[in-house]
């Protein structure tokens, strides 16, 4: 046989095991990027609540104002407000409070000596020196998952878990 005639190359069968294999390889690993970074809606609500609280802190600290960051578990919904507001003021604020998207809820709010709050409202206070209550925040998702956030009062540390913990576990 003439080595020039000789063509080389993949047979159909080859071309569709390949492909198959591939499939398969995609079927199991999508359903993993489904909480992906981008799309995990209880990441960016824990992101997004990790910085509300750090810019509140350097808000006090350069205002040199007592800040409090309120809660109303019942709406889903949290504003913000300092020592000297007025009653106008503090509806204005309560009536721009913005709530958490995406089927994200708080479950509760748990502050060191005022024990869990789950329904009603409650608030984590900011010092004027960017000291903040120590506290813990918990956010859920529709699909039962939560997120841990702990608030360190003195070092102004920021610790997130992927689970539900405890206050007295963290303590």
């Amino acid at each position: 046989m003439n080595p020039i005639n000789r063509t080389k190359g993949y047979t159909l069968i080859e071309l569709t095991v390949v492909v198959f294999l591939i499939g398969i390889m995609l079927a199991l690993s999508v359903p993993r990027f489904r909480y992906g970074l981008f799309s995990d809606t209880l990441k960016v609500a824990t992101r997004r609540m990790i910085g509300t609280v750090k810019s509140l802190r350097n808000k006090a600290v350069q205002d040199q104002k007592a800040y409090r960051l309120h809660f109303d578990l019942e709406s889903e919904r949290l504003w913000i407000e300092w020592n000297q507001m007025t009653n106008e003021e503090q509806a204005v604020a309560r009536g721009k409070a913005s709530g958490l998207r995406g089927g994200i809820r708080i479950l509760d709010v748990c502050r060191t000596g005022k024990g869990k709050s789950d329904v009603g409202e409650t608030a984590i206070h900011f010092t004027k020196k960017g000291y903040v209550e120590q506290a813990v925040i918990h956010l859920g998702s529709d699909d039962g998952r939560a997120h841990t956030i702990e608030l360190s009062p003195f070092l102004g540390t920021i610790k997130t878990y992927d689970k539900y913990v405890e206050i007295e576990t963290i303590l």
